[in-house]
């Protein structure tokens, strides 16, 4: 499932035969290991809660699971060759603007959806054994980066629907989580996660300039396209807001002070009649864990409490290591660096990953969860839709804002320090924490 091998960043160079055929294979491999990893979050699931809509805002995870198939038939088979689709009756249900979210609950079986990717991926792989892969490779990655996304919104629309139909009154979301682990992860042993408890440590990042957006072969449009950014000097927190830290806010009144919020927090935080962070829990034992489930809102207003403010994209980007695709450098992520792929299945300790920081000494750039910025969600200069001029275009409507770094279930191909997410500032359910900036 975790893919070790050749750099994602570093394999679409072209030359002789011999390296084509290495990137072949080394698509070819992650084509598995990415699917592998879809299908283990399915392995003890039921029919009811494959069919289940968790949140009016997402689609039941069975139908994510059918678009991924869908989507991979329709770009790299139906539009590439023109191969009649193999399945159909099923378009309506899977393409992405059908039917509504609340409409998808009625999907075939399981067993039946799986047998639909596997006849979609055998034509697939027969495919990718004759494509021009200097033309082709940057839809392949495309491609790879869709499934992964789905995979992520498919582990935490599990993990809410799990939390809200389990827990009992004033159960923990932490509680509900761990019930649901696999495995035990070592940096819940090591000796910085003991760490009682953590002040808001920020590091200096001096001025000057850097590389902002990602112009490889994986870089999505909305990455693309790579440009000098100068920045004055600033601070930003080592690491990101810790439960403990939050809990101040929560506990001096935060949510009742409107003076702490934005015109348009103010009238979220009244219409929503929120209190506290979606994943939140009174258990002292998660104090050093980075508070999850808040808003754009929530993260702005925590900003004035405690006079600093969300640090811009640019910020973020230039903190995390700025010219190298990862904050430790070039080396593929793995489990020694951040938490990430549904290795832990939920949020570990900030400091628990001493390997993963960024040249500037910042924690959790990467995984854990994503983290919230002050930038609104738009194109670069040069800026050019793909694979479909909508595909995030659609979203530089001036409401949605970047997040940036991943989370828990974060896939490595959608991993790196240029990737960009975006949400409306009132969504919770994404696995979502964040840390602070200021002036110098």
């Amino acid at each position: 499932m975790r893919s070790k091998s050749i750099n994602f960043q570093q394999t679409n160079a072209p030359g002789s035969p011999q390296i084509l055929d290495i990137r072949r294979e080394q698509l070819k491999q992650w084509l598995h290991q990415c699917r592998a990893g879809t299908l283990e979050l399915f392995e003890s699931i039921d029919e009811t809660t494959f069919c289940h809509q968790a949140h009016s805002e997402f689609s039941p995870v069975g139908w994510h699971l059918g678009h991924i198939g869908y989507t991979e038939s329709l770009w790299l088979l139906e539009r590439q060759d023109k191969i009649k689709s193999l399945f159909p009756k099923y378009r309506r249900l899977f393409v992405a603007d059908g039917l509504p979210k609340s409409e998808r609950v009625k999907l075939p079986p399981l067993c039946e959806i799986k047998r639909y990717l596997e006849a979609i991926r055998n034509k697939v792989l027969l495919r990718l054994e004759t494509i021009d892969l200097d033309r082709e490779e940057r839809l392949w990655r495309w491609l790879l980066q869709h499934e992964s996304q789905h995979t992520e919104t498919i582990a935490f629309v599990l993990q809410l629907q799990r939390w809200r139909d389990r827990a009992p009154v004033g159960a923990s979301w932490q509680n509900i989580t761990t019930q649901n682990k696999f495995t035990v992860h070592p940096a819940f042993n090591s000796p910085m996660a003991q760490v009682s408890c953590l002040d808001s440590e920020m590091v200096c990042i001096e001025s000057g300039s850097f590389t902002q957006g990602n112009d490889s072969v994986d870089a999505l449009d909305n990455e693309r396209t790579a440009h000098q950014v100068n920045l004055g000097d600033y601070y930003i927190d080592r690491y990101p807001v810790t439960c403990r830290q939050y809990g101040a806010f929560i506990e001096a009144g935060g949510y009742q002070n409107s003076n702490l919020w934005s015109q348009r927090g103010w009238r979220w935080v009244q219409s929503e009649q929120v209190t506290k962070p979606l994943y939140w829990s009174e258990d002292r034992r998660w104090d050093n864990y980075p508070v999850c489930g808040v808003s754009w809102y929530e993260a702005d207003a925590y900003g004035r409490f405690v006079g600093k403010r969300l640090p811009t994209e640019a910020e973020w980007e230039k903190a995390a290591g700025g010219n190298s695709p990862y904050p430790w450098g070039e080396e593929l992520p793995t489990e020694k660096h951040c938490n990430h792929d549904n290795t832990v299945s939920q949020t570990t300790p900030v400091n628990a990953y001493p390997k993963g920081q960024s040249v500037y000494g910042c924690f959790d750039m990467l995984g854990n969860v994503w983290e919230w910025t002050s930038t609104v969600f738009e194109g670069y200069q040069g800026f050019a839709g793909f694979p479909y001029p909508g595909y995030s275009q659609v979203y530089f409507d001036g409401e949605h804002w970047v997040l940036k770094g991943g989370s828990w279930a974060t896939r490595p191909w959608a991993l790196r320090s240029s990737f960009r997410n975006w949400y409306h500032p009132g969504v919770r359910q994404i696995l979502a924490g964040f840390r602070c900036a200021k002036d110098k």
